[in-house]
């Protein structure tokens, strides 16, 4: 074998060629594609319904920047705005997140949130910096839809909120709007959601929203009324202030309690309707009793007396004015002033065996007569002299006569008392009648000569004691020296150390002495009587 023959190549081995094979480079563009067929169904997968809403305007809306959210969560975007065919509103196109199909109902509702004060609240203050967005409500009812129509302004009521809705009935609004404040105790427990005008304009229907837990506080007994601004009231009781709270006296507000003695804690159902009143003292007034209709005639001025005023005995209301008018007395041509009062029925209570016994018919009527016949009478009072409101006060007068009650007639004639300010103007009256009939003109020159008398009086005497200072009182001064003279020797005289003094003392010792003798010849005469006749017995 030769050295070429030991050069020579090894031997090729050749393998058969397979079904497929794929080059390297090919490699990458294949995991790409893969990738975003993945990421294709997965944005396709958890992509959310798509759904339009319908503005009026499109005022601060961007697609691709203005969110949707759902209780402060973004659960879809805006994807496109269009004009709608009548160029009337703005169609909004968007998307909301997968799963979100469950929450599109026909009361779902959609709002534009932008700053607003609505009823005294302030909402919507971050859309300053973070720019408006689209408010979602999620409802409950209804078919499934995917066009909506926006709200104007946000619902003051949301899903979320529970409580009880009722209807309320006036017949005027008053300063209420949407959203003004309902309070029950002077807490604030609901609001007005909307109002409308009756179909025949003879009042005005709410619809009010009372949260829980305080709707259980609304029973069948409860009673609401306009809390608007500050009632303040006028009348014969003097000066009345009253209200809810600051914001109600800038926005008004509404307010609820029970009725009057009411014992009902059972909740009343939703959609009840109650009426509204317009202040609280006629809300929680107690209810009225059987009462009596009786006309009162006075001879006064009836400036002040309102109907409505209290009728009185003592404090204890007894009634109410029910109307003021005049009527004409065709026999005496004169008008008359005329008020109308609404009695309770059942005022009379006496005890009987201790036991309470409530008068009514006949015998009420007797014990009313009997009273009146007593000296019982209305009469005018004021209540309030800064305002003169007047009312009328139901009394004794130990000077009213018997007076009979026409019982017979549909509305009674009560007697009636001159009021006080009616009874001073008569007396003084009276009065100056009476000083008119007096003789002042010969009681005027009668006193005009006693002045004169008097003078000459005052003039004489003044002459007199002018006589006395020039003539008298000289004298009387030498009198008075010389008795003062006199007491100053007298008091000389009468010194301790004087003559007098010192002899006087010597008589007086002597006197003594006299004495002291004369008791010693008692004393022995009481034992020797004997001795006045035979002299006194010689010893031995």
């Amino acid at each position: 074998m030769t050295d070429s023959d030991d050069r020579s190549p090894p031997p090729v081995s050749v393998r058969p060629a397979g079904r497929f094979s794929l080059p390297v480079v090919w490699v990458i563009p294949l995991v790409a594609a893969l990738i975003g067929v993945w990421l294709v169904w997965k944005s396709v997968s958890e992509r959310g319904p798509t759904i339009t809403i319908v503005f009026k305007s499109a005022e601060g809306l961007e697609p691709g920047k203005t969110a949707i959210k759902y209780r402060d969560v973004e659960v879809g975007k805006l994807t496109d705005l269009n004009l709608s065919p009548d160029r009337q509103s703005v169609i909004a196109t968007a998307e909301l997140r997968s799963g979100t199909d469950g929450w599109l109902f026909e009361d779902t509702r959609f709002w534009v949130v932008r700053p607003r004060v609505v009823a005294g609240n302030i909402s919507g203050l971050s859309t300053l910096l973070s720019g408006v967005y689209i408010g979602m409500d999620v409802g409950s009812t209804g078919a499934h839809i995917h066009d909506f129509r926006g709200l104007d302004v946000a619902p003051l009521l949301t899903s979320d909120r529970v409580g009880k809705r009722f209807v309320l009935k006036s017949d005027e609004l008053g300063s209420l709007d949407v959203g003004a404040p309902i309070y029950f105790r002077h807490i604030k427990v609901g609001q007005i959601l909307a109002y409308e005008m009756d179909a025949d304009g003879s009042g005005i229907t709410l619809q009010a929203f009372v949260e829980a837990p305080y709707d259980r506080y609304v029973t069948r007994d409860s009673r609401f009324w306009q809390a608007s601004g500050l009632d303040v009231s006028l009348d014969a009781s003097g000066i009345k202030l009253d209200s809810e709270s600051l914001l109600t006296m800038v926005i008004g507000g509404l307010a609820f309690g029970p009725r009057y003695g009411s014992t009902d804690t059972e909740p009343a159902p939703a959609d009840s309707v109650y009426t509204l009143f317009d202040k609280r003292t006629k809300a929680l007034a107690p209810p009225k009793v059987e009462s009596r209709s009786f006309v009162l005639y006075f001879n006064e001025s009836l400036r002040g007396l309102t109907v409505g005023a209290p009728v009185d005995f003592r404090g204890l209301q007894l009634g109410e004015v029910s109307g003021v008018r005049g009527e004409y007395d065709p026999e005496r041509r004169t008008l008359k002033a005329v008020v109308d009062v609404a009695l309770i029925w059942d005022i009379v209570v006496r005890k009987k065996h201790g036991e309470e016994m409530h008068l009514s018919g006949e015998p009420l009527r007797e014990q009313i007569q009997h009273m009146v016949d007593k000296g019982f009478r209305a009469q005018l009072r004021s209540g309030n002299l800064l305002a003169g409101q007047l009312y009328v006060a139901l009394d004794f007068f130990p000077d009213g006569k018997p007076v009979a009650i026409d019982w017979a007639s549909e509305t009674p004639e009560f007697p009636t008392m001159p009021g006080a300010l009616a009874s001073l103007s008569e007396n003084v009256s009276n009065l100056f009648k009476k000083i008119d009939k007096l003789p002042l003109d010969e009681t005027t020159a009668e006193v005009r000569q006693a002045i004169r008398s008097l003078d000459q009086a005052l003039r004489s005497t003044d002459r007199l004691v002018t006589g006395l200072d020039r003539e008298v009182m000289p004298e009387v001064r030498a009198s008075l020296t010389q008795i003062k003279r006199t007491l100053d020797e007298a008091q000389k005289t009468l010194a301790s150390d004087s003559p007098l003094q010192h002899d006087a003392r010597d008589a007086l010792n002597e006197v003594t002495r006299a004495a002291q003798s004369l008791r010693v010849l008692m004393d022995y005469l009481d034992r020797h009587p004997e001795s006045l006749l035979l002299g006194k017995e010689k010893r031995p």
